[in-house]
């Protein structure tokens, strides 16, 4: 669980259940929302907020206390070390690597489709912009 590092500063959050727009606002203290909505009773509020730490709520608005955080929090969980992908890595000298036989057990684990599309792509990309392959030098094997 993260703590919050708060500079007791609190700010009330005003959530507008039935506006679509700018749904939220946010004001310094609970005096000056009251003063904009004289509609809210400042102590009424205020007995919300501050006993109980409870919102205040009603079919139009979701008025709380929220902390102003002033620095990052701060993660009390021990962060996950083990390895969720193991790195695989073969040390060979160049003269030594033979990869032939690797390659060839690896294309024949692929599926026909797979490889066909291996081999488009590599031809793809040996081929200029706006041209084709010559398809001539192809011939069936019965």
């Amino acid at each position: 669980m993260s703590t919050a590092i708060s500079n007791n500063k609190r700010v009330i959050l005003v959530f507008w259940k039935n506006q679509a727009e700018q749904p939220f606002e946010v004001f310094s203290n609970l005096k000056n929302f009251c003063l904009s909505y004289p509609e809210y009773n400042y102590n009424t509020l205020n007995n919300y907020l501050s006993k109980g730490k409870v919102p205040f709520e009603n079919s139009d608005v979701r008025v709380e206390r929220k902390n102003v955080l002033s620095q990052p929090k701060q993660t009390t969980a021990k962060p996950h070390t083990g390895r969720m992908i193991a790195p695989v890595a073969r040390r060979v000298s160049l003269k030594d690597a033979n990869e032939s036989a690797r390659d060839w057990e690896y294309w024949l684990n692929q599926s026909p489709s797979e490889r066909l599309a291996a081999v488009t792509f590599i031809i793809s990309q040996s081929l200029g912009k706006n041209t084709r392959m010559d398809k001539t030098v192809i011939s069936k094997n019965h």
